[in-house]
């Protein structure tokens, strides 16, 4: 049965990620990546959201509004295994999803009519969220639960700062109220750069968190170093 269902997003998120480079690969690895679901009418009433306060977590059903595509794929490649190694879709992750559709658990930091502010999140400005589900610890949580491929949280490097960088980021973090630091840190140490790219210590990086260009570069093997923060061009 050939069967076709309309979806309407009950909000939009507002996000320290403005681009997807150096977005984490999963929600809970940047704890310090915040930023706030803007609920859509008739959401933006108190009653959709009565009761949240008492979850500490939620999860977010959205769509990956920049990778919608019009035909489906049967197979990717995994950022995590490299991405020269083609795995079926329903065994990852991926953002090339058949319907775009995409879940993330988020820690819950306040809830207002209409709004809920976030943290941990890896979601890009403007995602269109389609439902709100409060994280439920003893169904949520599988303690046999197994996945060979993502069997743990992949490794770190080491992220180091020019002392200029490391002043302007804190600068910038007092102007807005954010961990921009600590974002910085736990964002890069994740390493974006994708896994088939040999970098050289020339080449620069750069993302933009919140309203900021970040720039750095790789001067040794499994180091990298934080060059600029500065206010991103309009």
């Amino acid at each position: 049965m050939n069967q076709s269902y309309n979806v309407t997003p009950i909000g939009f998120v507002r996000s320290c990620f403005k681009e997807k480079f150096a977005i984490p690969r999963q929600p809970q690895l940047a704890p310090a990546a915040r930023g706030a679901l803007e609920l859509v009418a008739p959401f933006d009433q108190g009653d959709a959201v009565q009761g949240l306060e008492q979850v500490s977590h939620v999860w977010l059903l959205f769509l990956f509004h920049q990778a919608l595509e019009e035909r489906p794929r049967l197979k990717v490649r995994p950022p995590r295994l490299g991405g020269n190694q083609s795995m079926g879709v329903f065994a990852t992750r991926a953002t090339h999803r058949p319907n775009g559709i995409g879940q993330s658990v988020v820690k819950l930091e306040k809830v207002e009519a209409g709004r809920l502010w976030l943290s941990g999140i890896d979601l890009l400005d403007g995602t269109p969220v389609l439902d709100i589900k409060p994280y439920v610890p003893y169904a949520d949580i599988i303690d046999a639960a197994s996945n060979s491929m993502a069997a743990a949280a992949p490794e770190l490097i080491t992220v180091s700062w020019d002392d200029g960088a490391l002043q302007q980021a804190r600068a910038h973090s007092l102007r807005l109220n954010e961990p921009l630091v600590e974002l910085i840190e736990q964002c890069l140490a994740q390493d974006p750069r994708p896994a088939y790219q040999v970098p050289v210590p020339e080449r620069r990086y750069g993302a933009q968190f919140w309203d900021l260009d970040v720039r750095w570069h790789y001067p040794l093997p499994g180091e990298i170093r934080v060059l600029e923060v500065v206010c991103a061009a309009n």
